[in-house]
């Protein structure tokens, strides 16, 4: 059975981790969840290193929010160095589901887009842990987790 680890914190102003859960559970079977919660954006390499290194996830979501001010996008920054040198040790993905605060005009924009970019995130976990065919029938196209795609260049 197939494990996937859920890191998250609780400086986010939205349960993402919920949001992809329930998004995990709609749409496969077959696979465990184990979820672990940090404080802040910062705690969460050590979260998805001990999700691979403890509980033998296979893949590892890691949830976030950083603030508006430049402080919040150094940590996030930072953090997101350290979610990639746990990749690199694990060799395994860890997805990075971040939500900037200013990245949404208004809170219920912001819930909005925490909610929509953690299922888009969550059915790419699906799709990389049991359909990796459906990843590679899809690069190129432009997509984006959270906001409308883009679509490709050249309109293929």
């Amino acid at each position: 059975m197939k494990k996937i680890g859920i890191a998250d914190t609780t400086f986010a102003r939205y349960d993402m981790a919920k949001a992809a859960i329930d998004e995990l559970k709609s749409r496969a079977t077959g696979f465990q969840i184990i979820r672990y919660t940090v404080p802040g954006i910062k705690d969460l390499p050590v979260a998805c290193k001990k999700l691979f290194d403890e509980e033998n996830c296979d893949i590892v979501m890691a949830f976030g929010m950083p603030g508006p001010k430049p402080i919040d996008k150094q940590c996030a920054h930072e953090a997101s160095l350290g979610i990639i040198q746990v990749q690199l040790l694990c060799n395994k993905h860890i997805i990075e589901v971040f939500v900037h605060e200013d990245e949404a005009e208004d809170e219920k924009e912001l819930a909005w887009l925490a909610e929509r970019r953690s299922r888009e995130h969550a059915i790419n976990v699906i799709n990389l842990i049991f359909h990796p065919e459906k990843l590679t029938q899809q690069a190129g196209k432009g997509l984006r987790q959270g906001f409308e795609d883009i679509g490709p260049i050249g309109g293929v």
